[in-house]
């Protein structure tokens, strides 16, 4: 256990490290997101000294504390989840904007990210298996869907499938006028509108954990341990799943574990071009709108995302590999 208490000790300092980088990076900027909230707000009537010092302590940046004191106050809020107000959806906090986002992207990217790993896994599997097959003719043709962008795709299928042929929405989570509860209609209407973005992003996707499986996998053939288990007789399905795919997944299962932490901030690109109401959408906004509540928000969902996503990695290493149970 001495290995993953030391992981877990480096990323308690690295999500210390990016908590405090959230908090310092923007208060060292020129201006601040109070000046430019109050700039809006004048153009509608003139603003008190009163309602200035009210928005600077919703977000946040008091300035009549020291910015010691505002950190340990930062450090006070994010432990009662209080991530501050958005200048974009002003008055709503930014927890219940992001809380209202989150569930989309993790539906649609979590979904089709995991879709296309155990995919493009097997299919790498069987393909380095059975190699000189006719898995190995299509792998090139699935590198070429891998290096085109997600939104090209996106867009040539919201052209055929949901413009020409109708068979698909063109845009949105869901069909306007519905309840956002789980209800039979909601669902099914959620369902169909994030089937034509999920494919566009299992498609583009798949193929990178179709050859990398593929070539580890290959390597791995090769290995006494495989060589030996094939010798006495263990059967081919055994030898392919416990003995060679077991140890040739472990570096496709780390770009896994990153894959899923930046499934938070979505895949920006897809959302915009299907107008999908997850935290890419959110993202894009808080940039357009300098909304640094938003942005601090979301660059720290997704940190700390990616470290309990590489974390669990490090626990599966410990279950797969046998050297790593041993240094453990």
């Amino acid at each position: 256990m001495a290995y993953l208490a030391r992981r877990f000790g480096f990323y308690l300092v690295t999500a210390w490290a990016a908590i405090t980088m959230n908090f310092f990076i923007p208060r060292l900027m020129p201006g601040n997101p109070v000046e430019l909230l109050v700039s809006r707000l004048s153009a509608q009537g003139p603003v008190s000294p009163g309602m200035y010092h009210s928005l600077a302590v919703a977000f946040g940046l008091n300035t009549n504390s020291s910015l010691l004191t505002q950190y340990f106050q930062y450090w006070g809020q994010l432990f009662h989840g209080n991530l501050g107000v958005s200048i974009t959806y002003y008055p709503s906090t930014v927890a219940s904007v992001i809380a209202t986002a989150l569930p989309w992207t993790i539906g649609l990217v979590g979904m089709a990210t995991i879709i296309a790993f155990v995919a493009g896994t097997a299919i790498g599997t069987l393909a380095a298996w059975r190699r000189g097959s006719w898995l190995d003719v299509v792998l090139p043709a699935t590198a070429f869907l891998q290096a085109l962008p997600y939104f090209l795709l996106g867009l040539v299928a919201i052209e055929i499938f949901a413009v020409k042929l109708g068979w698909f929405p063109i845009s949105g989570g869901y069909t306007p006028g519905l309840s956002t509860s789980f209800n039979g209609s909601f669902l099914a209407s959620a369902s169909l509108h994030s089937l034509l973005p999920a494919l566009t992003i299992v498609v583009t996707s798949m193929a990178g954990w179709m050859v990398g499986q593929r070539n580890v996998m290959i390597t791995t053939l090769d290995q006494d341990y495989v060589l030996v288990a094939q010798a006495k007789g263990i059967s081919q399905r055994r030898v392919m799943i416990m003995y060679a795919a077991r140890n040739a997944i472990l570096p496709n299962f780390a770009s896994f574990a990153q894959a899923i932490g930046f499934v938070v901030s979505g895949a920006l690109l897809v959302e915009l071009v299907f107008s999908y109401p997850g935290v890419g959408y959110v993202l894009l906004s808080a940039v357009s709108n300098e909304d640094y509540p938003m942005l601090e928000a979301i660059f720290l969902i997704i940190v700390l995302a990616v470290l309990a996503a590489n974390f669990i990695a490090d626990l599966a290493y410990v279950l797969l590999d046998p050297r790593a149970r041993q240094e453990a």
